[in-house]
């Protein structure tokens, strides 16, 4: 081994620059906090980004509570279908409520910043109640089959403790989900910053921060999801193809426009969700920039909850006169 002083030198400088470029390399011990996307640099943009933001919420806050409270208050609505539409206005609130305060105050108060421990929650509550509503969106799809393709076994079948099981297991089909991808991603050792290029937190930013092969176990585990969630889309697709079958034969005219009337709104408010969450998760990264991620992610995480109270309302005469009962109930007691 040579030990002259000259090969000692710049073993020493060798050193003490890999010792610096590791330092220089965070990891998952080291970072305690996220630095969300920010919508503009301009403060009176962000305070418009704030009130445009405080708007969408409020308005998701009004549809999906009106619908909890007509099912909630009148009878008439206490039934299956109902039911797993009260469930599925929880969780679009919940689903809104994880994205939007935290953006709304960040934009209020002109920061980027989010703890290590508050961006977990979001990733984790993020995909439970996205995992749960498509859950309940493909019990639904059930619901309507044995309505209209077994009308004579609805009401054994589909009881009020078999709807609760169903909806228990959804709830808990979500929840398993948000805790495997949530322990997966942020048991990753990060080596990429912590800037995330997103408003929000969500897993493909936080993958892009990992080291290079490990985030290998959480591909394999959202492959998986998407599995499972490839074979509820097939059963939603066969359920309605034994639908339209259904109706179509139907001799009646009043018949097959009751029958549209409650399928085509859970029809559109799932092909809305599937599109979303697709190009959210299932896009080429080669074709991912910021510009794009950003709108995707607001079509599947904030335009849901905000559109799917005004898609069930529209056709359904039973809910829209129930609301307006309410509304009149609310003007009473004022008086």
């Amino acid at each position: 081994m040579d030990l002259s002083p000259v090969s000692s030198c710049a073993q020493a400088h060798w050193w003490a620059d890999l010792l610096r470029e590791c330092q220089q390399i965070p990891n998952i011990s080291s970072v305690s906090e996220f630095l969300l996307l920010a919508f503009t640099d301009t403060r009176e943009l962000q305070l418009l980004h704030f009130a445009l933001l405080l708007g969408i919420y409020l308005a998701a806050l009004l549809g999906n509570g009106l619908i909890l409270s007509a099912v909630a208050c009148h009878h008439r609505l206490h039934t299956p279908m109902y039911f797993f539409l009260l469930n599925l206005a929880l969780l679009d609130l919940g689903c809104i409520s994880t994205t939007l305060p935290k953006a709304m105050a960040n934009a209020l108060w002109d920061t980027r910043a989010i703890s290590y421990q508050g961006c977990a929650a979001q990733v984790f509550f993020l995909l439970f109640f996205i995992a749960a509503e498509y859950s309940i969106l493909t019990v639904m799809a059930y619901d309507r089959y044995m309505a209209i393709c077994k009308p004579l076994h609805y009401g054994s079948v589909l009881g009020s403790r078999a709807c609760a099981q169903m909806a228990a297991a959804a709830w808990g089909s979500g929840f398993l989900n948000a805790v495997l991808h949530t322990a997966n991603t942020f048991s990753l050792p990060l080596c990429q910053g912590n800037a995330v290029d997103q408003f929000f937190c969500e897993v493909p930013q936080i993958l892009k921060l990992s080291c290079s092969d490990s985030y290998l176990r959480e591909v394999g585990a959202v492959l998986f999801s998407i599995f499972l969630s490839f074979g509820c889309f097939v059963f939603i697709v066969v359920s309605y193809v034994h639908i339209f079958r259904a109706v179509l034969r139907m001799p009646s005219e009043q018949g097959r426009h009751k029958a549209f009337s409650t399928c085509l709104p859970h029809l559109a408010v799932v092909s809305l969700f599937i599109s979303t969450g697709m190009l959210a998760y299932l896009k080429s990264p080669s074709i991912s920039f910021p510009s794009m991620d950003l709108v995707v992610a607001v079509l599947y995480s904030v335009v849901p909850p905000v559109v799917n109270p005004v898609i069930y309302s529209m056709r359904n005469q039973e809910l829209k006169d129930a609301v307006r009962k309410l509304f009149g109930n609310l003007l009473f007691w004022n008086q």
